[in-house]
């Protein structure tokens, strides 16, 4: 019993030290109920993608010392009427080597509702060259979605914070 005891003073804090690979994946049917809709019985006749930069490491004092970010991932549905459907939520590391993928299926955004994925500081699988890509789809015209990403972080008394806006990687085109 003593050493069992010992053994986990030992380790316990280890415990707080486990890769942020090992944390639960975000469930965004879960987390964002509220903001989901039904997938529409029409077919999806547009369709759209984004390409989203964002930095979990950045580096400072010439490359000699490394900061960690947070980040959050927001898609926003800019349309007031009509759902938007977001078919992919997947993340990259600076290498190009897909990191996380975020839905098994597709879901459907109430208009001008948002989904957000939140990554840790202490998660630098993706690395100064991390990025999204998320795909979306509508039944019609739609407004085209706003998707960002939010960087916040800091060293000793300085913090940061900033935005990447997300871009096109292909028009809107009928399916």
């Amino acid at each position: 019993m003593r050493n069992g005891l010992i053994t986990a003073m030992l380790l316990g804090p280890l415990a707080f030290a486990l890769p942020a690979a090992a944390q639960s994946k975000v469930n965004i049917e879960q987390s964002f109920a509220e903001s989901l809709t039904p997938l529409p019985k029409e077919g999806l006749a547009l369709s759209g993608g984004f390409y989203v930069p964002a930095y979990s490491s950045v580096a400072m004092s010439q490359g000699k010392l490394r900061v960690d970010f947070s980040v959050t991932l927001s898609v926003h549905n800019a349309s007031e009427t009509q759902p938007l459907v977001i078919k992919r939520i997947a993340y990259f590391d600076t290498a190009g080597k897909q990191v996380e993928s975020y839905l098994k299926t597709p879901v459907a955004l109430r208009p001008l509702a948002t989904v957000s994925i939140f990554i840790p500081t202490d998660d630098v699988r993706g690395g100064t060259g991390a990025n999204f890509l998320v795909d979306w789809a509508a039944t019609g015209e739609i407004a085209e979605p706003v998707v960002e990403a939010l960087m916040v972080g800091g060293i000793a008394n300085a913090h940061y914070a900033f935005i990447s806006q997300g871009r096109p990687t292909r028009t809107a085109t009928r399916q």
